[in-house]
């Protein structure tokens, strides 16, 4: 997303809040409940280059959050806990849950922190093949290659193209274009793509997840925490809408079965990587049921309703986005203000609604 897009949903949402709009909808919009995604919970401020900040949010606007959470009148649960509270008899109580992807070790060093100071529960969800030193996190290797070079020069859309990427506004031009060129090809073949590009700049991928990734060890350390649920997110972290039926249902099988091999433990809960629409489709919620887990999360954003009951494993969830770190727009995400209006947009242009 760009920055000129950035700045015009955070004015929507400035402007929801200031006129007290998502205050006056919550009664018709509000949820029975809120998932949040996060990935990385770090001290450090963004680099000028860093156009995956988007995935990081600081200890500080964590612990604000969990506050403003908790002042609003939502208890904060496991999700073990979700499909009771969907049912007919749901408390008067909304809830939220707090979701981590990918197992990055700064989810032990400065989330779990936050978390115990509250005693609040949180989940992690984990691709298999990352706590072995197998992974594979190919937005970060592409975001240190171009950070790295002063010209990038890849084939965009059967075109040979070179990125000046001596410059900030270079380096940014050329992530979002590659990176989204990417992001609509086959899996394996983009990956080749990141691998070669690296390997030519002398970024070394795996090193970069062993560096940022917890181990099987120091999972099975946290794993003793009672506030802490694992949960799979497929062996290699694909798109598994792009994946044949065959392959998608192993990603999701197979990930289950080594989390609970591992952990010692049963793995009830998945997340769609990517999660959004592109990435997890009618048929991966289907898979996801087959391999009975109690509950799977996308990326597709909105608040968790009564109707959810019935498509526990394609729940939506509510990211805690870098660019969005203010507790007003987290007060707005969670009167449901925003996605009731976009729905509206949509059946007023006749675009299908959200899940």
């Amino acid at each position: 997303m760009s920055r000129k897009t950035t700045s015009l949903i955070k004015a929507a949402l400035s402007a929801l809040h200031y006129a007290r709009a998502d205050t006056m909808l919550a009664p018709l919009t509000a949820g029975a409940g809120v998932i949040f995604t996060l990935h990385h919970v770090r001290p450090e401020p963004p680099e000028a280059f860093e156009p995956n900040r988007i995935l990081k949010i600081t200890p500080d606007f964590l612990e604000a959050v969990l506050g403003e959470v908790l002042a609003a009148g939502f208890d904060v649960i496991g999700l073990d806990d979700v499909p009771n509270r969907l049912t007919s008899d749901v408390a008067d109580r909304p809830f939220a849950c707090f979701t981590f992807d990918d197992g990055y070790r700064d989810n032990r060093d400065y989330a779990l922190p936050v978390f115990r100071k509250f005693g609040l529960p949180f989940t992690v969800f984990v691709p298999a093949n990352f706590p072995s030193g197998q992974a594979d996190l190919w937005w970060l290797v592409l975001e240190e290659t171009i950070r790295r070079a002063n010209g990038i020069d890849a084939t965009i859309d059967g075109r040979s193209r070179h990125f000046e990427t001596s410059t900030v506004p270079g380096k940014e031009q050329a992530f979002h274009e590659i990176y989204w060129h990417l992001r609509r090809m086959d899996e394996d073949a983009a990956r080749t793509i990141v691998a070669d590009l690296a390997r030519a700049h002398g970024v070394d991928g795996p090193a970069l997840g062993r560096d940022l990734l917890m181990t099987w060890d120091e999972l099975r350390q946290m794993a003793k925490d009672p506030l802490v649920t694992f949960g799979a997110h497929t062996n290699g972290h694909y798109a598994l809408a792009k994946l044949p039926e065959d392959r998608a249902r192993a990603e999701i099988v197979e990930s289950i079965a080594t989390m609970e091999r591992e952990l010692g433990r049963p793995c009830r809960h998945f997340s769609f990587p990517y999660g959004d629409p592109t990435a997890a489709g009618e048929r991966e919620f289907r898979l996801a049921s087959e391999a009975g887990v109690t509950t799977a999360v996308t990326t597709r954003k909105g608040l968790v309703h009564a109707r959810h009951l019935n498509r526990l494993t394609a729940l939506p969830r509510v990211s805690l986005n870098g660019d969005y770190q203010d507790t007003r727009f987290v007060k707005v995400f969670m009167s449901g203000a925003p996605f009731a209006l976009r729905d509206a947009a949509k059946r007023l242009f006749g675009a299908p609604a959200a899940a």
